[in-house]
């Protein structure tokens, strides 16, 4: 909570909570990699690591510029391949800083309100399930904490529901699965090799 002296405490966005555990998580993941590792298939099928970093870097801007109030879902170009682990890396600290210090309730989303929190959680759930991503193209053995997992599954399953392909149609999972692998499940993300 953020407090001033004289006003009542402002109760910190649980979405900001959420994108600052997804944030590093994923940055974790991506200090793993290598230029060896570039040319590797993820488990967004159709992309190879380099692909997933451009689009990763796209989303940070995106939500970025979202704390302000608007997503204009325009792209800029992304950094070079070279430059892109150290532009991701500081991306992702800037977007947490924007988000911390937001003070607009709605995002002007492709000319449509959406309610800040709901940005803040989208921005969390695509963050960390491309550090999963990330993580599992380069072997990195660092499961997606079930903490931020289960804070991330309402937003998955909104995601799965409304399916306008952000990420890979449900796969299904075990009735006994923990969080993370229900989230990864719903997000077209399979745990092994089928």
């Amino acid at each position: 909570m953020s407090a001033v002296p004289g006003l009542p405490p402002v109760p910190t966005d649980p979405g900001v909570e959420l994108l600052e555990r997804a944030l590093a998580y994923t940055r974790g993941a991506l200090v793993t990699i290598t230029p060896a590792h570039l040319g590797l298939r993820t488990p967004c099928t159709q992309w190879r690591l380099v692909d997933l970093l451009a689009h990763m870097e796209d989303s940070l801007d995106a939500f970025a510029e979202g704390a302000t109030g608007v997503i204009s879902l325009h792209s800029a170009a992304p950094a070079p391949v070279g430059d892109q682990i150290a532009a991701l890396q500081s991306k992702a600290c800037g977007l947490l800083g924007a988000w911390a210090s937001a003070t607009t309730p709605l995002v002007e989303v492709g000319g449509r309100p959406v309610p800040v929190g709901t940005i803040s959680r989208l921005a969390a759930l695509e963050i960390a399930t491309h550090g999963w991503d990330v993580a599992r193209t380069t072997g990195y053995d660092a499961v997606l904490p079930d903490e931020l997992a289960e804070g991330l599954l309402p937003t998955a399953l909104a995601v799965a529901l409304e399916q306008h392909g952000e990420f890979g149609p449900p796969v299904p999972v075990s009735a006994d699965a923990g969080p993370a692998r229900r989230l990864l499940g719903l997000l077209g993300r399979r745990m092994v090799v089928a």
